[in-house]
């Protein structure tokens, strides 16, 4: 089951394009992004203590050897990121829309779990970090940072398993990654965002002072996106016992105005934190919208 997430086209297109941090990364092995540190060598730091996941390349053999324990050494010239993938798990995540042909489309959760296991694949492939936040009312479960691609199983695992709650609020998890995310590095959050505004910005504001580069996935189903119900509907609110019935023609033009101006605060959010809003549309494949946002991501990086 965890292996169906990976999608081959988008790890295909994925890899060939490729993830590069924006800002001055923070990390603990040498790559192609940069350091905020500088000097004319890469000279030895300290020891921290070995955690699952890490890079047993970077194990000092003789401190194993003396002491029995496992230490692993940093350098002056950390060049590597790390990504925390934050998966939201609402209730709402869970809807979806038929396909024009009448087929199951994904609900947003399974796209965005798709989508993120897709990230962790080709981040961990070019040898970077991933940390991963499956999320609700507050952060569910946490996989700690891992730049081996031997990890990726359990990553898959993990979101497979995701089922979130009836009950969200993404502030309070984003809180809770920032006080995770230690070093410098970057932040995607796959979410509706049908949440209370004010306490994501908040959130978002703690993980952009904590030194993350943000990338805020919306993602939406195309029936929120265009509302193109006709007749009459029975509306159930998927975060609680809710249930309107109503013509939904008779409020079209309102739904989408009130719609419009939720995603254009969302996205002057994002300019004030200087993230990127990726607009994220279920009923397009996930190739295409990994290999778009990373082709534009590349671009971006390029001007600069």
């Amino acid at each position: 089951m965890s292996r169906e997430l990976l999608d081959a086209e988008a790890v295909s297109q994925g890899e060939s394009l490729g993830l590069m941090a924006r800002r001055i990364v923070e990390g603990y092995r040498v790559g192609e992004h940069r350091s905020p540190y500088h000097g004319f060598a890469i000279e030895f730091a300290q020891h921290r203590e070995y955690t699952a996941g890490d890079d047993t390349r970077h194990l000092d053999w003789k401190i194993l050897g003396r002491t029995d324990r496992y230490y692993i050494k940093q350098y002056e010239q950390d060049t590597n990121f790390i990504t925390h993938l934050v998966v939201d798990g609402s209730a709402s995540m869970n809807y979806h829309s038929p396909a024009a042909d009448g087929s199951r489309r994904l609900s947003k959760l399974e796209y965005a779990k798709v989508l993120a296991a897709c990230l962790a694949y080709v981040i961990l492939h070019q040898r970077d970090a991933v940390a991963l936040a499956l999320v609700d009312r507050e952060v569910k479960e946490y996989l700690r940072r891992t730049d081996s691609l031997q990890r990726l199983p359990l990553i898959l695992d993990r979101l497979a398993r995701f089922q979130g709650s009836k009950e969200t609020s993404l502030g309070v998890a984003l809180d809770q990654v920032a006080a995770e995310a230690r070093r410098r590095g970057i932040a995607m959050i796959f979410s509706d965002l049908f949440d209370d505004e004010e306490a994501f910005f908040k959130g978002m504001e703690k993980l952009s002072y904590s030194g993350q580069e943000l990338v805020v996935f919306h993602v939406l189903d195309p029936h929120e996106l265009t509302f193109p119900f006709d007749g009459t509907w029975r509306f159930r609110n998927l975060e609680g016992a809710d249930e309107i019935q109503t013509s939904p023609a008779d409020f079209r033009e309102s739904y989408l105005k009130n719609f419009q101006a939720f995603r254009d605060r969302i996205k002057s959010a994002c300019d004030r934190f200087q993230a990127h809003y990726v607009l994220v549309d279920t009923s397009r494949s996930v190739a295409e919208t990994l290999s778009g946002y990373l082709a534009f991501r590349s671009s971006v990086r390029r001007r600069k």
